[in-house]
């Protein structure tokens, strides 16, 4: 059995991903604010090093896996803590967890979100993420002069974090591999969560307008056991064959609203 740390494996998808790997018989370290095996705030550069240097004191000998679930919604009202826990925090604990990785041929899933195909994305602060990340406060200070109070900036934060994400996983996941670990990324759609339980009803209004084709007649979101059942997938030896792959656990939205899209 393998050793795997998990980041927000407190709640919702990181929750539901920290039980199911138990019940493979894998060892688990829970990353999160509270609850946990790991106490860290993973938006804050100290939270992160603590994360980190936890890690490697536990387990010197390496990791099998690390996942990134961590992460807030557009709708928190806070832009900054968006960006800094949603890319920041976990390009941070993916990179400083390269090593452990390696010792053990491990795996990283990264989370990011289905609607990083539908264009809602600030893609000039995704852009800053990708191309500038060496200074987090530089980025912070651009996003702080937004209305964090506007729905519809906060989602375009939220977007261009997970976009960021994504593309960031793509162009690392082939030197990643060359070195024994892969890296791929897992795209939910709309879940039921705490996250999504405590939104304002103009955000699940909003949220509630994506259809998911697997959910049709239903009233009702995906189940994070349906997304978490797929990154232990991804983060098992059966994957062996799959890297640098953006996986849409969305129940066929993405395929609905992108029809031509075949890559």
């Amino acid at each position: 059995m393998g050793v795997y740390a998990v980041t927000g494996g407190s709640s919702g998808i990181g929750g539901k991903t920290v039980e199911l790997l138990k019940k493979k018989g894998h060892e688990v370290i829970n990353i999160d604010l509270r609850n946990c095996d790991i106490e860290a705030n993973l938006a804050s550069p100290e939270g992160r090093q603590k994360a980190v240097d936890e890690l490697h004191q536990m387990h010197p000998e390496g990791l099998d896996g690390v996942i990134c679930c961590a992460g807030v919604s557009g709708a928190c009202g806070n832009l900054e803590l968006i960006v800094s826990l949603n890319f920041f925090g976990t390009v941070a604990i993916v990179k400083g967890t390269y090593d452990l990785l390696k010792k053990k041929g491990g795996t990283c899933v990264v989370t990011t979100s289905n609607t990083i195909s539908q264009g809602a994305a600030r893609m000039d602060i995704a852009d800053l993420l990708n191309n500038n990340n060496d200074n987090e406060q530089r980025i912070l200070n651009v996003v702080s002069s937004m209305d964090g109070t506007n729905l519809s900036v906060g989602n375009s934060i939220y977007v261009a974090t997970k976009y960021a994400v994504a593309r960031w996983m793509r162009r690392h996941s082939a030197s990643y591999a060359a070195n024994g670990v892969r890296l791929n990324a897992v795209a939910p759609g709309n879940v039921n969560t705490a996250m999504t339980a405590t939104m304002s009803a103009n955000a699940k209004t909003a949220l509630n307008a994506l259809p998911i084709p697997t959910k049709y007649g239903k009233e009702t979101l995906m189940d994070p056991e349906e997304i978490a059942s797929v990154i232990v997938f991804l983060g098992s030896h059966e994957a062996r064959g799959v890297n640098g792959n953006i996986m849409f656990v969305d129940g066929g939205t993405d395929a609905l609203l992108n029809t031509e899209k075949v890559y």
